[in-house]
């Protein structure tokens, strides 16, 4: 999903209003990793009403949207509370060759099994949906969203942060990012619509965002809050509790070096 409000970051001087305006914002955002059932079924019926709203999905009597994806050992689903309200959601999976799970593999294996093989750590954002008074109200409101990525990125020593959009929002991620068109639209699976897949080099866009978005830059303690493992337990996730120790594993795999850790926080 895509953000519903592009913001304007053309010269200099509007970068800097654009980052004190950001400041104000994120002042008064919480980002949590919801893991459970109450917190994300909240974030399914947004996924919904939103998913609904842009005419990908069909209607349907339960009023939400997931997948199996959302229960995987590496998924990461986050809210983005707005003064304690919940206006936005973005779903992150972690790939690495260790472990080859995520929505986009799924669909653009061809291209991304090539770059696991490799030894690449891909950071797979999909499921970005907002509220929409909430969006129109605050218009960073996807700039703030889309800074899980980088503390991802961060946290994993990730070499690609991927965007699975619509033909129609390439746009704002090469824009805005700096995202490259790594595949045209695709079918995917539970859309109506085409899906075309991109990506941002990470270390070699990392500076230049952090001096463009200065709020994207995020201290080792937030990210260790946002994505340390927290076990949740069997009845929550769904999955036997013989399944832990894998989950476990799984994140182990992917885990950077505290060596390539620090060196991507200097930038």
């Amino acid at each position: 999903m895509s953000p519903v409000a592009f913001v304007s970051t053309a010269s200099s001087a509007s970068e800097s209003s654009f980052s004190d305006r950001m400041a104000t914002l994120l002042a008064r955002v919480e980002c949590r990793r919801v893991d459970s059932e109450e917190g994300r079924e909240a974030i399914f019926h947004l996924r919904y009403l939103a998913y609904l709203r842009e005419g990908a999905i069909s209607a349907n009597p339960s009023g939400r949207f997931a997948d199996a994806y959302d229960e995987a050992d590496n998924a990461y689903i986050f809210g983005l509370y707005v003064d304690g309200e919940l206006a936005s959601s973005l779903r992150l999976h972690v790939a690495s060759k260790e472990y080859q799970h995520s929505p986009s593999l799924g669909v653009f294996s061809d291209v991304l099994q090539p770059l696991l093989e490799t030894g690449k750590v891909l950071i797979d954002s999909t499921r970005f949906v907002a509220d929409e008074r909430l969006s129109r109200l605050h218009r960073g409101l996807p700039y703030a969203t889309l800074r899980i990525c980088m503390l991802a990125a961060e946290y994993f020593g990730a070499d690609h942060i991927l965007a699975a959009v619509r033909a129609e929002h390439q746009a704002f991620y090469r824009r805005a990012f700096g995202h490259q068109l790594l595949c045209e639209p695709r079918p995917y699976p539970q859309l109506t619509k085409p899906i075309s897949l991109m990506t941002v080099h990470f270390p070699s866009a990392a500076g230049r965002l952090y001096r463009r978005y200065p709020f994207f830059r995020s201290s080792v303690f937030e990210q260790r809050t946002l994505f340390e493992h927290r076990q949740r337990s069997a009845a929550q996730a769904g999955h036997k509790s013989a399944d832990s120790k894998v989950a476990a594993q799984s994140r182990g795999a992917v885990r950077p070096s505290i060596k390539r850790e620090n060196r991507r926080l200097a930038l």
